[in-house]
């Protein structure tokens, strides 16, 4: 009688990094879901610019959804919740230092905080970067953002959001839209859409 083979646990590490390296790699596209009545692709006044086979633009199906209780780490490193930017809308953004149209619309969002016309709540889903994230920020065209991070990626999760996915909440904490895909949220089709939340 043979036994079957037994593998080192090093072995075991080396399959569990390649995994996450693939799914690492499929940020960059964006999955199609299953059809949905109230996701529609760009119109011309929400397009970016950019084309792609993938589902790119507004999905409304989940208006009006409480924002989620999942807890984040603020940039002290002390647990928050959405709840604490009730009162005024916010834009709520994850993104990954290792997605590239996350790191490409960084700036756009910098850019739209600046302005202060409304909140931007960048949440970075990187797991193992925690201390990289306010440089990665700054370096990146983004250095007044506030480098909140969701280490444990449980907001993308919950959401079952591709990276970069971004929401927009209204003062009452109602989701009002999200955004699937890159964007550039300084733009005139941009502040349209955010101008929902009033």
């Amino acid at each position: 009688m043979s036994l079957p083979p037994v593998f080192p646990a090093s072995s075991a590490r080396v399959a569990i990094v390649c995994l996450l390296a693939l799914a690492a790699a499929g940020c960059d596209r964006q999955s199609q879901p299953a059809a949905q009545a109230n996701v529609s692709a760009p119109s011309a006044d929400e397009a970016t610019g950019t084309s792609s086979t993938a589902l790119v633009g507004v999905d409304r199906s989940h208006k009006g959804a409480a924002t989620p209780t999942t807890t984040f780490k603020d940039a002290a490193g002390k647990p928050t919740t959405l709840a604490a930017f009730r009162g005024k809308p916010v834009l709520v953004n994850l993104w990954a230092t290792w997605c590239g149209p996350c790191v490409a619309e960084l700036p756009t969002l910098e850019a739209l905080a600046k302005r202060g016309t409304i909140r931007v709540a960048a949440i970075s889903q990187d797991t193992q970067a925690a201390a990289k994230v306010p440089g990665f920020l700054k370096a990146h065209g983004a250095p007044s953002l506030t480098p909140y991070l969701d280490d444990t990626m449980a907001l993308s999760l919950g959401w079952n959001a591709n990276l970069p996915t971004t929401i927009l909440f209204d003062s009452a904490g109602r989701e009002v839209w999200r955004w699937n895909g890159g964007n550039d949220w300084n733009g005139a089709a941009a502040a349209k859409l955010i101008a929902e939340a009033r």
